[in-house]
């Protein structure tokens, strides 16, 4: 209605050489306001000479309508300062008194006025808005609006990856039309944004939006609402930053809200909607606060409400391997903080993901899990329902108010789909649907040009199950996104449809109207095989678990993983042998989706497809708990010739043990570091807990730093001894443990120095989990001491292999598997001019000056070796984890004991 008026308006405005006649025909045409009697008046108007009885008139018809209950939404004066002036302009204008403009101007502004009032007085009393008409009983819109307010039109509902399982029985679908699964005032849609990406908006539905007029900026001005048909303004009778943070929310335009005012002598619309608003600060809608309907009195110093917002509070990700996952940390008053991750899930990880314009899946990862970092705690309990555009927009705890610390920082990942990925979209079961796949960030559908019942095999394989048909291709709606695959042709063996032969992507001559839609067969999945792999072992008989799901490879969870799964993927990747299962990610983290959880094999079956009894996707893990397994394990133990080779030697790896550089930290290969060693507390209570590292020097001594034993004394019953270890939550083939007989301190070390720093400990000859008698440690190609260097023997110039390792801290939190990190050694001069005189000639410092890998020891290296290998290919113990000012940081090397310094000392002790 009031785009008709303005139009109407406009119209007289801009064709103002009108007749009396035809200014009256004009008149006559207000009935679009839906009241014929307005008509009556105006006729009688252009007939009474006298305005005072014009202004009787109309006052007469006002009062009947307040009796009637009808509510104005503007102030009208019943003198002739305005109503009186603008009917006396149009009879002395019919008359030829004045010229039209001013007739003109006259008329518009009296339209204005009774649009507004007539636009709310409708008979059903009910507002002219589609979005609140088109809602249903339960409270959600049902109507057909498909763009949004920008005028983009909405993306399909079954596009958007789990929304419609997200929101049960919410009106979502095989359609574009805009809806309010999640109680919200207003509908909104999804829409494919200009990077390709997906965004959301609310939809072009006005009742209740919001603008901001007149100010230097989109981030400012007054502050004018729409209802029933028309803009008008709110006066500033308690408006505050409650208020302010709520418009600005609405709006989607930043996190800082700033209340302000504004002349109403400025505003280009003269009409009030409300005295007052009352808003608690977290509505997502001015609709949601409690306000006052104005009443024609006086605005507080007749000034409007307006507002001033900022940008979005930034957001980051640290600490993560890759540009699409990490620690959250936000910005706020001038510096970077973290999130706690009280309440904190995947609807939150989306928003953070759709901030930051990373598509994919949204995976929220709590308990630091990224590293813990530093600063502020800035925000906790951040609630979002998924949707919003700025994690400022969903529920939270004020800005710093927290009883949190970083172990909890909240983390998360936005993984990227996979190129080829397929899936079936608009039916009502998950085996049937338009088939669309996925490529670059988005999805496509098929042409249907030349399509066979072996492709739907291939695709209803792909997707996991046994067989399927394809139907018409209208049965499931037609889609609206690009057409990516056409003339596609497979032979029937292919794993995914993109391995079938086809003209390129985008390369087809179809319309939506020849969409490829597939029903798969839903009784039973696949039994004769899906695709598995091993990833992340040392050879191809052992590694993490993956399977190949829609066109995507994915990882297993260990929740169950027991020998008779790792069985099973043995026997159908081809090995006879024994079979041994991993769990926690022994063979390191996977990326991309958790395909599936809680397998429970017999060990009979010929597929691990067999043993998977629920919906792939269906898990509550992360990837630190990825399943692996190792085939024809013990097939590489040591010959009794060998145990005995090895007894005689040094310094030695195993020969396939990859030899590249690494600038940060990974994880090593099991028995890729066999001297390396662990000092471990004893007793149930203490349920072995990593004290610090060590370095096997012989078969019976074990050489560490002194201040290990500063927390818990050196009295030797209360530690152990643990070799040939790499995860050290699950027993390996090499692995054993020793009881300490002897722990020997430098006899010059004091506990408030850090010179001196070292120590030895003598392994006893009975093992600490078994009390059988044995003699020290059994040494293997797995187990092996490292060199001893020569005494004041110095690391020669230009060697490039140094390697720290441990279980320390990585940056994320304590590390289950043997971290390995190449190091640089750094000269004495460098040394002495970063710690001054707390560097002795009994120090070496090393560690990384590139300042995005960071590399030194950290919080649970302490007491591990730092090894160089020597030209002859041994390698030597040249330093032992001492002392630093901090982790990781740029400037700040880890210092080690040199162990050159004290080898009579050493040789002394252990009688060599």
């Amino acid at each position: 209605m009031l785009i008709w008026c303005n139009i109407f308006v406009k119209t007289v405005i801009h064709f103002s050489g009108f007749s009396a006649e035809q200014r009256l025909h004009l008149f006559e045409r207000i009935s679009f306001c839906n009241i014929h009697v307005f008509t009556v008046t105006f006729i009688q108007f252009a007939s009474l000479p006298n305005t005072s009885r014009v202004l009787n008139y109309f006052k007469k018809k006002i009062h009947k309508l307040l009796n009637r209950g009808v509510m104005f939404s503007h102030k009208l004066k019943y003198t002739k300062t305005y109503a009186a002036v603008t009917l006396g302009y149009i009879l002395l204008t019919q008359e030829g008194r004045h010229g039209p403009d001013l007739c003109c101007w006259s008329v518009c502004r009296f339209l204005v006025t009774v649009c507004s009032l007539l636009l709310i007085a409708r008979s059903d009393g009910s507002p002219f808005t589609d979005c609140i008409q088109s809602k249903g009983k339960a409270g959600f819109y049902e109507g057909s609006i498909d763009s949004t307010e920008s005028g983009v039109k909405c993306m399909n509902w079954s596009d958007v990856p789990g929304v419609i399982e997200r929101y049960p029985g919410k009106g979502l679908g095989g359609h574009s039309f805009c809806r309010n699964p999640d109680g919200r005032i207003r509908p909104w849609c999804f829409f494919p944004n200009t990077r390709g990406r997906m965004d959301w908006g609310y939809c072009d539905c006005k009742q209740g939006s919001l603008r901001l007029q007149g100010g230097r900026s989109k981030l400012e001005g007054t502050v004018e609402v729409y209802l029933n048909g028309v803009w008008g303004s709110i006066c500033s009778n308690g408006w505050d930053e409650r208020d302010a943070a709520v418009v600005c929310r609405q709006l989607g335009q930043g996190y800082r809200a700033r209340a302000r005012v504004s002349p109403l002598s400025r505003l280009v619309v003269s009409v009030v909607h409300w005295q007052s608003v009352d808003c608690e600060g977290q509505e997502e809608d001015l609709l949601q606060c409690s306000h006052t309907v104005w009443n024609g009195g006086e605005c507080v110093n007749r000034q409007a409400a307006a507002v001033s917002s900022s940008v979005f509070v930034p957001v980051r990700l640290s600490g993560g391997p890759s540009a699409y996952e990490g620690r959250v940390e936000v910005f706020h008053a001038g510096q970077w903080g973290t999130v706690c991750d009280d309440q904190w899930d995947d609807n939150d990880a989306e928003v953070v993901c759709r901030q930051l314009g990373l598509g994919g899946i949204a995976k929220a990862w709590v308990g630091a899990y990224f590293g813990a970092g530093s600063g502020r705690v800035l925000l906790d309990e951040v609630s979002c329902t998924g949707n919003e555009l700025s994690i400022e927009q969903c529920p939270k705890t004020a800005w710093g108010e927290h009883n949190c610390d970083h172990t909890e920082d909240a983390g998360v990942s936005c993984i990227p789909l996979t190129d080829g990925a397929v899936r079936l979209v608009g039916g009502v079961k998950g085996y049937e649907g338009r088939l669309e796949v996925h490529y670059r960030g988005q999805w496509g559908t098929v042409c249907d040009t030349g399509w066979t019942q072996t492709n739907t095999q291939v695709v209803c394989r792909q997707l996991g199950f046994r067989s399927g048909e394809s139907v018409s291709a209208g049965r499931f709606g037609v889609a609206a996104g690009p057409i990516l695959l056409g003339d596609v042709r497979c032979i029937g063996k292919e794993p995914t449809v993109t391995q079938c032969s086809w003209r390129g992507w985008f390369k087809h001559n179809c319309t939506h109207n020849q969409d490829v839609a597939i029903v798969c067969n839903s009784q039973r999945r696949c039994s004769m095989s899906v695709p598995v792999r091993l990833v992340g072992g040392e050879n191809e008989r052992e590694g993490r678990v993956e399977i190949l799901v829609g066109g995507q490879w994915g990882t297993v969870c260990d929740d169950g993983w027991t020998d008779r799964d790792a069985e099973v993927v043995c026997r159908q990747l081809g090995y006879s042998g024994l079979a041994k299962a991993r769990v926690m990610a022994y063979f390191g983290e996977g990326e991309g989706p958790i395909h599936t959880d809680n397998v429970k094999c017999t060990g009979g079956e010929l597929s691990l497809i067999d043993c998977i009894k629920q919906p792939f996707g269906t898990h509550n893990c992360r990837h630190s708990e990825d399943a692996g397994v190792i085939c024809n394990y013990g097939l590489q133990k040591d010959s009794p010739e060998v145990k005995e080779a090895v007894g005689s030697m040094c310094g030695l790896r195993p020969s396939h043990t990859r030899q590249k550089r690494i600038i940060g930290g990974e994880n090593s290969l099991r028995g890729g570091w066999p001297w390396q060693a662990a000092v471990r507390l004893r007793g149930s209570q203490a349920d072995g807990r990593l004290v610090c590292g060590a370095t096997l020097i012989s078969s019976c001594w074990i050489l560490t730093a002194a201040h290990c034993f500063k927390r818990y004394g050196n009295s030797t019953g209360l530690y152990k001894v643990r070799v040939g270890d790499y995860h050290s939550l699950v027993p390996e083939e090499y692995e054993d443990e020793y009881g300490v007989e002897k722990i020997v301190l430098h006899p010059r070390y004091r506990s408030d120095s850090n010179d001196y720093d070292l120590a030895l400990v003598r392994v006893s000859g009975h093992r600490a989990h078994r009390g059988v008698p044995g003699h020290c440690v059994t040494l293997s190609r797995s187990v092996l001491p490292a060199c001893l260097p020569m005494r004041r023997e110095k690391v020669p110039k230009g060697i490039a292999n140094c390697y720290i390792t441990g279980w320390g801290d990585t940056g994320r939190a304590y590390s289950r598997t043997l971290q390995q990190a190449s190091i640089s050694m750094l000269s004495k001069r460098q040394c002495e001019q970063r710690y001054s005189d707390q560097f002795t000639s009994r120090m070496l410092c090393a560690g990384s000056s590139h300042d995005n890998h960071r590399v030194d020891s950290c919080r649970g290296d302490s007491g591990g070796p730092l090894v160089c290998e020597r030209p002859s290919g041994s390698w030597v113990v040249y330093g032992v984890t001492s002392w630093g000012h901090a982790c990781r940081l740029q400037d700040a090397p880890g210092v080690y004991t040199k162990v050159s310094a004290f080898m009579p000392w050493i040789r002394k002790v252990i009688g060599k």
